[in-house]
């Protein structure tokens, strides 16, 4: 495959906000996908594209849910919606949406979430007062994962 039209691919990945394309020609293939670290990796294979990736994420996908349970609380837990990295601040610098004994209401900001270098405010689902902040700024969090009791 012509290194030109793999750099048009990088290109117009960067440009969509896609996280991944393959594209097959004849015998050879290309497949180029955002990593959450690396920014774009293209990966090259011939013929079918063996999926030797897909079990190394299963021992960590095992291992999750199993410290999953002693981390939930209560059912007044609010769970993170995305994996991602959690921010309790808009900036380094800012005060943090919420602090323990903070009233909150329905759709209120109560952290941010990055994932895929994309910045998501994660809102109440509930009214009531944070009694406890299950998460540390700058920390990795899973889907499902307790950041807030609210009660």
């Amino acid at each position: 495959m012509d290194i030109r039209k793999i750099k048009k691919l990088i290109e117009l990945l960067e440009e969509s906000g896609i996280a991944e394309i393959e594209i097959k020609e004849g015998e050879e293939a290309v497949r180029i996908s955002r990593g959450s670290t690396a920014g774009l990796i293209p990966h090259y294979v011939s013929a079918p594209a063996p999926m030797a990736p897909a079990p190394a994420p299963a021992p960590a996908q095992l291992a999750a849910p199993a410290a999953a349970p002693a981390k939930a609380p209560s059912a007044n837990a609010i769970p993170s919606p995305m994996v991602g990295t959690y921010y309790a601040a808009a900036t380094p610098t800012a005060k943090p949406f919420v602090s323990i004994g903070d009233e909150v209401k329905v759709g209120q900001v109560l952290c941010i979430i990055e994932a895929m270098k994309m910045m998501n405010q994660i809102e109440s689902d509930r009214a009531g007062r944070v009694t406890a902040i299950m998460a540390n700024n700058g920390d990795p969090v899973e889907y499902g994962q307790p950041l807030f009791v609210v009660e």
